[in-house]
């Protein structure tokens, strides 16, 4: 009996630099890597979405709609796959209906394959306009459920979920674990559980970061329950706050009935690409290796390094542990919402806000929203006291209705928007650029076309320091002492170091 083929995700060209450097690897440290990429064999090549988006215009000066067309081109045997955020699509608030259904076309028709739909909070209300404009373009919509650990959260619960995510049309179902979270036996009841009730075809992907250090036993545990497809990164650009190594996936299943007919050449080059790349985003990288502290905080991969960048910032990157252990109570007052995109976000700053200046004495607009309903429902019961104060601060009702339902539609406004900006190309994904992000389009267009393209580091200044390293490592660095004769007589001379 020939063993069952495990479907791989390979996630280097998003996920993996998103939580390992802050999403700041530019295209031009991809494109001579993609040919391998290609023909390795891959189920699906993440490449866009999640933070990439806003990082490419945010920080590197690039199109994201040309990044998304020449991985198209670079890679035409592959799925290219994407995060979408669902009713946030990629951006930080919810958008009417019709411009959800703009976007995915438009990501459909620029080469997007695979749209992995998830909300940070679970709620199926609004995953549902997002995975039905996917289906209607003739994509593939993978259904994704945002995997945490509450006393609220439960097997049984996360099946159930698959159910109506199945309900809505997906394609496929994604178990996400974000944050490392993950543990071997729930991830096999979890999967087993999918496919004793809704049937052995349906097909199950399984996401896991590998910050806590128990996840490689995850996803073979997940595996041996039936899953289809695992995310891993290659090996170069693994580990930490980021993913399992794919080489080491492949490794693990040797002599095992399951196989991933991955081309190991093709890995080892790929692998060398990256190795050489790595060393140019030093300075964006997350310090965390293992970090088991998660299983209490629950901090996304992706948010960490975020987190500890902006702790830094403040002069207060000492305080990182406080704000982990505020983390959870933070979410427990907001009704257990997952940590992912964007309520990761909110409820990390609203952390970072109470350890520095006091709980709840400052309260973001977004946290408010969040306390409110603007973002959607979570499975648990917000604290009352909050709510009445983000009431009061925003001059805002709390809603129990879909948070999309209150918006008007406004895709004419947003075409006059992007009209009125200099730059503007005329064409939707500019209208789309400025709708996710208008803080920052304005000024990527204007400088789309002549602007720095990369904030790593080039190959000579790295050798650079590699010399000025070398030189510091042979410096005196103790205090030397001469005798000095001058005139029959004698003197010490005491010379301390630069």
């Amino acid at each position: 009996m020939s063993p069952r083929k495990i479907g791989v995700t390979e996630v280097a060209l998003r996920d993996a630099h998103q939580s390992l450097m802050a999403t700041r690897m530019a295209m031009e440290d991809m494109v001579g890597i993609c040919e391998e990429i290609d023909q390795a064999g891959f189920w699906s090549v993440e490449c866009w979405g999640g933070a990439t988006f806003d990082s490419c215009i945010r920080f590197l000066n690039e199109d994201p709609w040309e990044r998304l067309r020449t991985f198209r081109k670079l890679m035409p045997n592959s799925r290219l796959q994407m995060l979408l955020r669902g009713q946030n699509l990629l951006g930080y608030r919810h958008y009417e209906d019709m411009v959800v259904d703009k976007f995915v076309e438009k990501s459909a028709e620029n080469g997007m394959d695979v749209f992995r739909v998830f909300d940070a909070l679970n709620d199926p209300r609004n995953l549902e306009r997002a995975m039905n404009a996917v289906t209607r373009v003739g994509k593939h919509a993978q259904g994704t459920i945002c995997y945490t650990v509450s006393p609220l959260h439960t097997v049984e619960g996360y099946i159930e979920q698959a159910g109506r995510l199945l309900d809505m049309g997906a394609s496929s179902i994604a178990l996400k674990d974000m944050a490392a979270l993950l543990k071997p036996q729930p991830a096999y009841d979890i999967v087993k559980g999918i496919k004793e009730t809704y049937g052995e075809d349906t097909q199950v992907n399984v996401h896991c970061h590998s910050t806590t250090g128990v996840t490689l036993v995850t996803l073979m545990k997940a595996i041996e329950a039936g899953a289809d497809v695992v995310d891993t990164a290659i090996s170069s650009m693994s580990l930490g706050p980021g993913h399992n190594p794919t080489e080491a996936l492949v490794e693990m299943l040797e002599g095992t009935e399951y196989d991933t007919d991955l081309d190991m050449d093709k890995l080892i080059k790929i692998r060398d690409h990256f190795k050489a790349v790595r060393p140019k985003y030093k300075e964006f990288e997350s310090k965390t290796l293992v970090d088991t502290n998660i299983f209490l905080s629950q901090i996304p991969g992706g948010m960490l390094s975020n987190m500890e960048s902006q702790l830094r910032a403040q002069g207060a990157g000492d305080r990182i542990d406080e704000v982990m252990q505020e983390v959870p109570r933070v979410r427990k007052d907001a009704g257990y919402p997952p940590l992912v995109t964007p309520s990761s976000q909110i409820v990390g700053t609203q952390a970072v806000f109470n350890v520095l200046m006091g709980r709840y004495k400052v309260m973001t607009a977004e946290f408010a929203d969040l306390m409110l309903g603007y973002y959607g429902e979570c499975i648990g019961e917000r604290d009352p006291e909050l709510i009445k104060q983000a009431a009061e601060q925003t001059k805002k009702e709390p809603i129990s209705v879909r948070p999309a339902d209150l918006l008007e539609p406004e895709w004419d406004k947003l075409v006059g928007e992007a009209q009125a900006l200099e730059g503007f190309d005329g064409t939707d994904e500019d209208v789309l650029t400025n709708a996710l992000f208008p803080g920052v389009a304005p000024g990527f267009f204007k400088t789309r076309p002549d602007g720095p393209k990369n904030v790593g580091k080039t190959a000579e200044q790295l050798e650079k320091e590699k010399a000025q390293a070398s030189g510091a490592a042979n410096a005196i660095r103790e205090p030397i002492q001469y005798k000095v004769t001058v005139g029959g007589r004698s003197q010490t001379v005491k010379v301390e170091p630069a």
